[in-house]
């Protein structure tokens, strides 16, 4: 007696192959827009943003150099020059004096769901056009940044298992379909954080900022002087105000903004020129350049009654 026995196909390997057709395509389609950059103390990544030859990095790749050389995956070396960084975003905007880059096509970070396929192309430890895979593993994180004496809180930072090692930062961090939605910033360790990489979200706060770099060089910023972090209001002032949380005031800045305009420390912050704030990073989206010298209208929460205050934010 003979059988014949039925083969299925093999499931996991179809699941494998469409596994592999999407890292390969999104790799085809950026290799071409993510380059090395080298200068004298260092190296990292770069993604292009436009066919003129202008290029996105992290601030700390370029530190305080004015200029160095880009490598491409194709072999095209070609030199750079810094137009503009921003320490407390930790981007940066370089230009190559050519005109026919292939620009990446920038995504936007709040359509990510945790569990998303993400690839990340870059320079790690200098081998340039190198390509990894994981998925996006958590949202909503946030980094501190520090330039100086001043300093803030990068928010909606994407935290993701693909492999990123030193030299991937500035690279493309991108969904499925080839846009770039984060500039890899951060890699967490060694030996306490493998597999977890950070990067900074491409959306509508950053974009301001690298057209701010592009068009001036530097990125000017407001800021009133306090100190504190989200809390929940007292139950009778969330009635009132329709709200549950807002801005917990732990310091004033002496002779800052706040303390002129008669903030006191445990104040609870819940408006600023007539928008709610409920977060440091709702703060910082209001404190932007056009506001410094302004007078703002703002409302805290204190003793469970709502006060009326006018401050005038200053420069950063």
């Amino acid at each position: 007696m003979t059988c014949t026995l039925q083969v299925a196909p093999d499931q996991d390997q179809e699941a494998l192959d469409a596994y592999s057709r999407t890292v390969v395509g999104v790799a085809e389609k950026l290799l071409p827009s993510v380059a090395s950059v080298q200068h004298g103390r260092g190296n990292g990544s770069a993604v292009v943003l436009s066919s003129d030859g202008l290029l996105v990095t992290s601030a700390h790749v370029v530190g305080a150099s004015r200029a160095g050389e880009v490598v491409f995956h194709d072999g095209a070396e070609l030199p750079y020059e810094v137009v503009g960084h921003d320490r407390l975003s930790d981007l940066a905007v370089i230009r190559v004096p050519v005109g026919d880059l292939q620009a990446a096509t920038i995504g936007d970070a709040a359509t990510l769901k945790v569990g998303q396929l993400v690839v990340a192309v870059g320079s790690p430890l200098g081998y340039a056009g190198s390509v990894s895979a994981g998925v996006v593993s958590a949202l909503g994180r946030s980094i501190t940044t520090i330039d100086g004496r001043r300093a803030r809180v990068v928010e909606g930072v994407i935290q993701t298992d693909a492999a990123l090692h030193p030299g991937n930062s500035g690279g493309a961090l991108a969904t499925s379909d080839g846009k770039v939605v984060g500039i890899n910033t951060a890699v967490v360790g060694p030996g306490i954080g493998q597999g977890l990489g950070l990067a900074v979200p491409l959306d509508p706060t950053t974009s301001r900022i690298v057209g701010e770099l592009v068009a001036t060089g530097r990125v000017r910023r407001a800021e009133i002087g306090l100190a504190g972090g989200s809390r929940s209001l007292p139950p009778r002032a969330a009635e009132r105000l329709g709200r549950r949380r807002g801005i917990e005031t732990t310091a004033v800045t002496s002779g800052g903004p706040a303390a002129r305009a008669g903030m006191r420390a445990e104040d609870i912050l819940v408006t600023l020129d007539g928008a709610p704030v409920e977060t440091i990073g709702d703060l910082q989206r209001l404190l932007t350049g056009e506001r410094v010298g302004r007078p703002l209208a703002a409302e805290v929460v204190r003793g469970g009654e709502l006060v009326r205050l006018r401050i005038v934010p200053r420069e950063l």
